[in-house]
């Protein structure tokens, strides 16, 4: 996926723009960089790959090179970000945080009207300087912004660093968030707002939907009105953001513990204790617990000093093995015990199926899995969900393969809660696991549980239901 911050301020901006870009790692794993504006030295750009290592180490020797008022910085999953551009609307570096399906197409058009492509992401165009070069074909800044908005397919949202400030854009319908903070000093703009409070930011607000505005040390200015549709994505609470972050107004921990808790009071499941599978599924399974009535027991740790994310090693078996190794069962609070755990998600089950046979070589009684999202039915067109590259890499598409012969029959059937096809299908995802049981939770409870109206929340890939 990935995340972005930027930061203008009546002081130096550089330790803020680091600190403030750090607490986005959690967002992206191939990608980091950061570019600053100085009056007298410009723009100063650096990017570098962290598949090795983490964004503070490899930035952190290098802030001297840094200087200015105002910074942009990308944590990327991956293209090589930030762009500097010089063209006839002046100089300026982006980041953005997209998806672009139409990508071929936009090229191919671009190249047929005279532009050149120089940024190269593991071998194709650059996802960021293809909206760069869209935005130069404006008059102005905005114009360049908006027509961007309406030829992208999929989502883009964005930060352009300027000699006069920050320019922020909100994808066209909202599927990712950029979030304004305010101190005394100055500005921010995040895709998280955790990476506003040990900064010393409050809260200003949400940008609407493909609203642009151009933020100085001392205003903001509106430069384009937010339209009236959103589709925010649902995953961002079920998985990507970070426990303190909100989003419109609704923080990530809360609308898991909602969740969870929503599960919990209907669950007539017997079971001695709930345990979370960290971290994502531990907010979900605080509220399981509070809603059944049962303990909450920590009967899986993390192993977090030397374990980065299951996804940075390009190999799945490699990423598989990751995943393993930084959990760890505790047989103490496994050992006779019949344990619901929950966890955000199932996307290919591979992680979870390792996780389940390790919970029952520990000791476990029964192992009951609640899941804090509905199955996974349909592929994300709109923003970078996961690196699966077909709707074949979930495991409800290859069960409903097993079960009707073809991967895309009656989806909207096994969609649904409680039909026989979708029955049929946690029964048999349950049964290659070896669980006791396993339930998801239903659309209704998760949109409940955000408490946005179902009309503006992106619940594609569970539905089918958004669009371009």
């Amino acid at each position: 996926m990935g995340g972005f911050f930027g930061c203008i301020l009546r002081k130096d901006c550089v330790t803020d723009l680091f600190y403030g870009t750090d607490y986005n790692s959690h967002l992206g794993t191939k990608r980091g960089g950061m570019a600053t504006y100085d009056a007298e030295k410009g723009f100063v750009r650096s990017i570098h790959s962290l598949e090795n290592s983490y964004f503070r180490t490899k930035f952190e020797s290098a802030l001297s090179r840094f200087a200015g008022n105002s910074g942009i910085g990308v944590i990327s999953d991956n293209d090589s970000q930030p762009i500097v551009v010089n063209s006839h609307l002046g100089k300026f570096a982006i980041v953005t945080v997209a998806k672009i399906a139409n990508i071929e197409e936009l090229e191919q058009e671009l190249l047929e009207d005279g532009a050149h492509f120089a940024e190269l992401s593991s071998g194709k165009t650059n996802p960021t300087e293809l909206v760069a070069t869209i935005i130069t074909r404006g008059k102005t800044l905005t114009e360049g912004i908006r027509l961007a908005q309406k030829k992208i397919k999929g989502s883009c949202s964005m930060l352009l660093l300027t000699p006069d400030g920050i320019v922020a854009a909100r994808d066209r319908l909202g599927r990712t968030p950029i979030i304004i903070g305010k101190k005394e000093d100055g500005y921010a703009l995040t895709s998280e707002t955790s990476s506003l409070p040990n900064l010393g930011y409050s809260e200003v607000r949400d940008l609407g939907p493909g609203e642009i505005v151009r933020v100085t040390a001392e205003e903001i200015e509106q430069l384009g009105c937010p339209g009236d549709e959103m589709q925010i994505c649902s995953f961002l609470w079920v998985y990507y953001g970070f426990p303190v972050s909100s989003y419109e107004q609704r923080n990530v921990e809360e609308v898991r513990f909602n969740s969870g808790m929503l599960m919990g009071e209907k669950d007539d499941t017997e079971v001695d204790c709930v345990c979370g599978i960290p971290d994502s599924g531990v907010g979900m399974a605080l509220g399981y617990a509070e809603g059944k009535g049962v303990p909450y027991h920590r009967a899986i740790a993390k192993y977090t000093p030397t374990w980065p994310r299951s996804f940075t090693p390009g190999k799945q078996e490699l990423r598989n093995l990751v995943a393993k190794m930084k959990l760890i069962p505790n047989r103490a609070m496994l050992e006779g015990h019949k344990v619901a755990f929950c966890d955000d998600s199932i996307v290919r089950g591979t992680q979870l199926k390792d996780n389940v046979r390790m919970l029952y070589d520990y000791g476990a009684k029964e192992v009951h899995i609640r899941i804090a999202c509905p199955p996974l039915i349909y592929g994300c067109p709109f923003i970078g969900f996961t690196s699966s590259k077909s709707d074949m890499e979930l495991i409800t598409r290859r069960v409903i393969k097993e079960l009707e012969g073809d991967s895309d029959k009656n989806l909207d059937k096994y969609a649904t809660t409680g039909t026989p096809e979708y029955n049929a299908m946690v029964k048999r995802i349950a049964e290659k696991f070896g669980l006791d049981s396993l339930k998801f939770s239903t659309l209704e409870d998760l949109v409940e549980a955000i408490g946005l109206p179902k009309c503006k929340v992106c619940t594609h890939c569970f539905d089918g239901s958004s669009h371009f």
